[in-house]
C-alpha cells in the first residue's frame, strides 16, 4: 500500500530548528503575545436538528401509489416520570442444584402438576418444590420433626446404570 501524502500546510513563522524540551516539564506561558499571529475566533456551530424530508417518487404506470421516502434521525425513547418514580427491584439470585429421589415420589410431582393444571393453575416443578419448602418452614418444630421422621433416608448420588 502506498502511504498517503502529507497535506498539512507548512507554518512559515516557525524557526527551522527548535530545541528539544524534556517531556516532564510543563509549558510556560508565552510572555510576548503581540508577536504571534492573531487568530480569528471560531464560532461554535449550533447542533443540527433532526429534519424530516419527504420526497415523492413518480407514480408507476401500474397504478401503485407513490412511495414516500422519509429520513429520520434515530433517537432513544423518552422515559416517563412514572418509570423514574418506581423503585428498582434487585434481581433474585438463582441457585441450580441436583438431587436424588425415589421414582414414586418423583411421579407425585407429575401428578400434582396435572392436578393443578385441571384447576387452571399450571405450575413448574421448581414452583412445587418451593411451595413444599414454604410449608415445611411454616411448621412448628414438633410437626417438622414428625414429618421428616416419616421420610425414609436414601443413598445420595447418581444411580448406577
Amino acid at each position: 500500500m502506498a502511504s498517503k501524502p502529507n497535506n498539512k500546510p507548512l507554518i512559515q513563522n516557525k524557526p527551522a530548528t527548535t530545541p528539544a524540551k524534556p517531556a516532564t516539564t510543563a509549558k510556560a506561558p508565552v510572555a510576548n503575545k503581540t508577536a504571534a499571529k492573531p487568530v480569528a475566533p471560531v464560532a461554535a456551530k449550533p447542533a443540527a436538528k433532526p429534519v424530516l424530508k419527504t420526497a415523492a417518487a413518480p407514480k408507476k404506470a401500474s397504478g401503485t401509489p407513490a412511495i414516500k421516502v422519509v429520513n429520520k434521525v434515530a433517537t432513544a425513547p423518552a422515559k416517563d416520570k412514572a418509570d423514574k418514580d418506581k423503585p428498582k427491584t434487585n434481581k433474585v439470585k438463582m441457585e441450580r442444584d441436583s438431587f436424588t429421589m425415589p421414582k414414586e415420589e418423583y411421579a407425585q410431582i407429575a401428578t400434582l402438576k396435572k392436578r393443578l393444571e385441571a384447576l387452571d393453575k399450571p405450575v413448574k416443578k421448581s414452583e412445587l418444590l418451593r411451595a413444599g419448602l414454604k410449608l415445611l418452614s411454616a411448621m412448628d418444630d414438633a410437626a417438622l420433626k414428625a414429618t421428616l421422621a416419616s421420610i425414609p433416608v436414601i443413598k445420595t448420588g447418581r444411580p448406577k446404570k
